[in-house]
């Protein structure tokens, strides 16, 4: 979509458009977040949506953690394709309260897009020190294959951001996953769909919140405007959306951030 919408962007030259892409020295300095590292969703049932991802989508099978290797409140299934990968989480007791309101409120859907930092004791105190809520303090997981340390911080909604720092960890993936044992005979049939990475992540926000949800990543992690469009360009006949692309400072992670524009239905993020 935003592909198309540069085109006519440089067709259209009196469009309200402003792009934002600083020189690499004029960014902040500030390396914190490094890259999306993995996106967590919670589901109804994790294997299904797991297998349902793999065949349609061309992953495979990469770590699990559940009842097998000693976990028992939450079963997790791990994907991977070349630099993406996806966990699909589901509760494994009926009175998992967290994961029931949140199936209620959203159906099965992303809880949390986590982000690999190099340096997470920073980022946390920049986080905290300009006012995000930390969801969980600095902890640490371990296996033979060394430590990972992590935080969790609240954003958007029901959404969080896990920060990971693998520095000290040798592992393929994280402490107590297992390497994935499902052998699915129709995989091995299917051809290669050469999805590389993520590219970006969008989040589609209430009316007259996107300004401050830019806001809110620009302080909390030094985010900076990548690129924006409003109405007059991202429209049709019927709904429209206005948008702010933000980015880290290498732009390895972009994350448009969206709202509804006035029309003559509802917006298609709505």
């Amino acid at each position: 979509m935003f592909r198309a919408c540069r085109k006519q962007i440089l067709k259209q030259q009196k469009c309200p458009v402003a792009l934002h892409s600083p020189k690499f020295s004029e960014r902040f300095d500030y390396e914190g977040i490094q890259a999306f590292d993995h996106v967590t969703f919670w589901v109804g049932n994790a294997l299904q949506a797991a297998s349902w991802y793999c065949i349609r989508f061309g992953f495979t099978p990469y770590m699990y953690k559940g009842l097998e290797t000693g976990t028992r409140d939450v079963v997790s299934h791990v994907i991977k394709q070349n630099q993406i990968v996806f966990i699909f989480q589901s509760a494994l007791a009926p009175n998992n309260a967290q994961q029931g309101h949140h199936l209620m409120c959203h159906g099965d859907g992303v809880k949390d897009v986590a982000f690999s930092v190099n340096n997470l004791d920073l980022v946390v105190e920049k986080a905290r020190t300009n006012g995000a809520t930390i969801v969980k303090e600095i902890w640490s997981e371990n296996d033979d294959h060394g430590t990972v340390r992590m935080a969790c911080v609240q954003t958007y909604g029901d959404t969080t951001h896990t920060l990971i720092d693998r520095s000290a960890y040798k592992g393929d993936f994280l402490p107590h996953f297992k390497p994935h044992t499902i052998d699915d005979a129709l995989l091995n049939r299917l051809s290669d769909t050469n999805l590389k990475f993520v590219d970006h992540i969008v989040g589609n926000m209430p009316n007259n919140e996107m300004e401050a949800t830019v806001q809110w990543y620009e302080k909390t992690f030094q985010f900076h405007r990548f690129w924006s469009v409003d109405d007059a360009v991202l429209h049709t006949n019927y709904s429209s959306l206005r948008s702010i692309v933000i980015a880290n400072g290498q732009e390895t992670v972009k994350m448009p951030i969206n709202e509804p524009a006035s029309g003559k239905r509802k917006s298609q993020i709505q």
